[in-house]
């Protein structure tokens, strides 16, 4: 995992390949995969809208598994998909002080397996390792074995392999393009996951920010057809939305550990060299001196009186400094677009019992490793008309053809 790595010159080659593939003019050679990814999604919703929480997890993984491998999963209970998972679920429950007594007494990690007796989280870690590794290999199988066959798409991993076949990459790079590929699946999937569940409940909580959202979208779109990246730039109250529920509720409410590498002092406080420092990302969001009642969920808080949007565009869930999510131009542009489609195509709002009374949805979190994420919830979706739903369907079709 990149993101936990010390310093040093592995760090800096995995981060220049991230920068490489991830800045804001590279994020624009995934576009094609996010169309693709979120039409079909919009047309998993029209078909089995009560099942939105399987779809979001579908459009995340899969758009990850694309980009990352070209490699194309039919079910999340895809077995290397479910291999995955499962390794960063024990992961998690290890990064943390408590989570092991390694993080406390780092020497430990050096007694062999065989040796750590009791020691429960040394055998979780070699869990989650092999866990990993049989992840890697097969989808470094997978690309390989496309490329023989002619069958291999667009994507780091194919593009890195193809590169590569007549002058073989140093076996530090080719590693080094596996973790960058791992690590991009491990930060992309479960918080757009969270994202794309908190974006749902709450526009079905708030008809009247939806019905504004939605007046813009049908203002600045005139003809029929969904929401594309070149209409982002005029819609200003989308963008509001995207800001806020990125500050109502964040996937990591505490940004991941990280260690001075020195003696330092902030603002009289001394942290010694060797500190576990974490970024309350939550308290940031919720500070009142900058969010006037920051528990009320309001897009307008990001206007001025004029109407523009105001400077306050910094999105504090992607991180920090040397640290900061450097994929965050993909990870924008894949909510905005699921965001902005979603809103153009659907009426979101609150389920009904038998009875045609309005159900509230629970307002509850839940934590899962280290992402904290929306429980379960009912809500109604429903095209907001029949050509919306013609929509769908022809996107769809263009998007399974573009598949295929």
């Amino acid at each position: 995992m990149i993101s936990l790595m010390s310093y040093g010159n592995y760090w800096r080659l995995c981060r220049r390949i991230f920068q490489q593939h991830f800045n804001y003019e590279s994020a624009k050679n995934y576009r094609p995969i996010m169309y693709e990814k979120v039409h079909l999604y919009l047309s998993a919703l029209l078909e089995s809208p009560d099942n939105f929480a399987s779809h979001n997890k579908m459009l995340s993984t899969s758009f990850t598994t694309s980009i990352m491998y070209g490699y194309q999963i039919k079910s999340v209970d895809d077995p290397l998909i479910a291999a995955a998972n499962r390794s960063l679920f024990l992961a998690a429950g290890l990064v943390t002080l408590n989570g092991s007594i390694v993080n406390l007494f780092p020497f430990l990690a050096r007694i062999p397996l065989w040796l750590s007796g009791p020691m429960k989280s040394r055998r979780v870690a070699a869990e989650a390792e092999e866990l990993v590794k049989y992840m890697q290999e097969s989808m470094l199988m997978f690309v390989n074995g496309s490329i023989k066959s002619g069958t291999a798409v667009p994507s780091l991993m194919t593009d890195f392999v193809e590169k590569h076949i007549t002058s073989p990459a140093s076996p530090e790079k080719e590693k080094a393009m596996q973790d960058v590929a791992l690590t991009t699946y491990a930060g992309a999937t479960g918080t757009t996951i969270a994202f794309t569940s908190t974006f749902l409940y709450l526009m079905a909580t708030h008809p009247e920010v939806q019905r504004k959202a939605q007046a813009e979208i049908d203002r600045v779109i005139v003809s029929s057809r969904l929401p594309e990246f070149e209409d982002r730039p005029a819609l200003l109250y989308l963008e509001a939305i995207y800001r806020e529920v990125m500050r109502w509720n964040q996937s990591l409410p505490l940004a991941l550990p990280h260690t001075s590498t020195e003696d330092d002092y902030y603002k009289g406080y001394f942290i010694p060299k060797g500190t576990a420092v974490f970024g309350n990302v939550w308290a940031m969001n919720h500070d009142e001196n900058i969010y006037a009642e920051p528990f009320v969920f309001k897009p307008e808080r990001f206007f001025e009186e004029n109407g523009e949007l105001n400077k306050n565009d910094r999105i504090l869930n992607y991180g920090f400094g040397r640290r900061i999510c450097v994929g965050k131009a993909v990870a924008s542009s894949f909510v905005w677009l699921t965001m902005a489609c979603t809103l153009a195509s659907f009426n979101i709002g609150k389920a009904k019992d038998e009875f045609g009374n309005e159900v509230e949805p629970n307002g509850e979190y839940g934590t899962e490793g280290l992402i904290t994420h929306k429980t379960e919830y009912k809500c109604s979706i429903l095209p907001r008309s029949q050509t919306h739903r013609d929509i769908i369907l022809a996107e769809k079709d263009t998007s399974v053809g573009a598949a295929v």
